[in-house]
């Protein structure tokens, strides 16, 4: 599948985008979780059987989000986070 191209989902009005493919469920889960805490609905797509084949996995573990919030999932993801300290000493 084309990475770029978006992807429509049955009874979906706005397109999805593959941002990110990970070797497991877990990792597309973390990622998962930073889209939400940061306001941006997500979804995990894999061919594992409903998780019960996870060595299925094989095409990988996809995250989706709307094509509109793609960018801006993308750029998030790409960030690394900074611990308190290391910002303090930064500010000084």
């Amino acid at each position: 599948m084309d990475r770029d191209a978006p992807v429509l989902l049955f009874g979906m009005d706005d397109p999805l985008r593959v941002i990110r493919t990970f070797v497991n469920n877990f990792d597309a889960q973390m990622a998962k979780s930073a889209l939400e805490a940061a306001g941006i609905d997500s979804m995990i797509r894999s061919d594992d059987c409903g998780g019960t084949r996870p060595h299925l996995w094989l095409g990988g573990v996809e995250l989706l989000v709307r094509q509109e919030d793609a960018a801006e999932a993308d750029e998030l993801l790409g960030t690394r986070a900074v611990s308190a300290e290391a910002g303090d000493d930064a500010a000084e």
